[in-house]
């Protein structure tokens, strides 16, 4: 396990709609992904602290723009999942309406990391939003999640196949694998984030 101890992070709020978002200055990474892609554990990983981000085995769990503290100037966003919610449709479309807006229109937003399985990466919406991302030039960075439950051999295979995609994209995005029970991938995605926080 890493030795590398991210910043102390605490809970800000929650936001159902633009107006209710925290003052848009300084500077915040997002976390987006399929649902069950193992968002919320990445993120309790990453700041050391079990439970900030709430982690469920049912889709769709997180329904709020939920926005976490690190300095008065920094924070983490974790973003309402895609995909396979198990909420009502009229509710999904208005997720994205707030999820787009809220990546086209914040300014403090530095970049965002897309969590993928790395059982199933890049499936159709997770390839939509990176083109999405990349229209509106956001930084963009793939944690491969859960890659404790593949071998290594496994996991290199599917590390080098998604490359490989990306480059078929012409999608420049940054990739590693990512295991939060094993810490795989952890510091680098740690010193990844906090260096996009430093840029106001």
């Amino acid at each position: 396990m890493t030795t590398f101890t991210f910043p102390p992070t605490r809970f800000l709020t929650s936001a159902a709609q633009l107006s209710q978002l925290p003052p848009d200055k300084g500077a915040e990474v997002a976390f987006i992904g399929r649902s069950n892609s193992g968002k919320s554990t990445a993120i309790n990983a990453i700041t050391g602290i079990k439970g900030l981000a709430r982690a469920s085995k049912t889709p769709g769990r997180t329904q709020l723009l939920n926005f976490f503290q690190i300095t008065e100037e920094q924070r983490l966003v974790d973003l309402p999942g895609y995909g396979f919610a198990r909420v009502h449709d009229q509710r999904k479309e208005e997720w994205e309406v707030v999820i787009s807006d809220y990546l086209q229109t914040r300014h403090s937003l530095k970049g965002l990391i897309i969590t993928m399985d790395s059982r199933h990466p890049l499936k159709e919406r997770d390839e939509s939003m990176l083109t999405w991302a990349a229209n509106y030039q956001i930084p963009v960075y793939i944690l491969l999640t859960k890659a404790d439950k593949l071998t290594r051999q496994q996991s290199l295979k599917v590390l080098k196949e998604t490359q490989q995609r990306l480059i078929t994209l012409n999608n420049s995005s940054i990739v590693q694998l990512f295991s939060a029970t094993k810490g795989t991938g952890l510091e680098t995605a740690q010193r990844t984030i906090l260096n996009w926080l430093q840029h106001k």
